[in-house]
């Protein structure tokens, strides 16, 4: 019986380690585009709502295991924030800011060889490259606007300068693999960055202690296999 156990069991790691062997490297490169909604996770808070965006990019992905991978990317994305007043307030504010981003995230994989599901999970840091205000009153000096709600409201965020352009956080997304004939694959996801740090400057004697951006992604990619 001992023979016979040690036997299956000596069978089963040779076939496993076959089967490892088999399995070669793949590395492919692409590009992806989609949409993003975006707010700040601001304290003391403000009422806002999502800003919507675009972002489009580059992604390398490695993977030498059927489950899983390692994918960076180089995106450009817009985030930001849109202020959000009571219905019948005839005001508007967004302020859109344009980051380049380096996410650099696990894959773990799942499927057939033909459609594969996957996690995708990882830090992410990028660097802003533009801001971009938009409004229809003067937020610079809200106290002499007529009508505006200034007395409820946080209002240092509208005209304040941003003092941090550098930007790290953590990002997750779940989505779906398409692999076609040849060497091409489609990818859908949906995907959400938390931010880690502040734009404005954020010491004790500072207005605001935490503005973190924070995002939800929804974008589609192609793929191609070089290996």
């Amino acid at each position: 019986m001992r023979r016979i156990i040690a036997y299956i069991i000596l069978t089963v790691s040779s076939l496993t380690a076959f089967a490892q062997r088999q399995y070669e490297p793949n590395f492919a490169i692409g590009g992806k585009a989609g949409a993003t909604l975006s707010m700040m996770s601001f304290s003391p808070k403000v009422s806002q709502g999502l800003l919507p965006g675009m972002m489009a990019g580059v992604a390398m992905r490695y993977t030498e295991e059927k489950l899983f991978g390692l994918i960076a990317e180089l995106n450009f994305e817009q985030r930001g924030w849109k202020e959000k007043y009571d219905p019948g307030v005839n005001f508007s504010y967004s302020r859109t800011l344009s980051y380049i981003q380096i996410p650099v995230m696990t894959q773990i994989r799942f499927g057939s060889d033909r459609v594969k599901g996957f996690v995708n999970l990882g830090p992410e840091v990028g660097f802003m490259i533009g801001s971009h205000i938009s409004a229809n009153f003067d937020y610079t000096n809200v106290s002499a606007v007529a009508g505006y709600p200034a007395g409820y409201r946080t209002n240092q965020q509208l005209a304040m300068e941003v003092s941090n352009r550098f930007d790290y956080g953590i990002a997750g997304g779940l989505g779906l693999e398409v692999i076609m004939k040849g060497r091409h694959s489609l990818m859908l996801e949906g995907r959400y960055y938390y931010g880690l740090g502040n734009i404005f400057p954020s010491a004790k004697r500072d207005y605001f202690s935490a503005s973190r951006g924070m995002s939800i992604e929804i974008t589609a990619a192609y793929l191609f296999r070089l290996q």
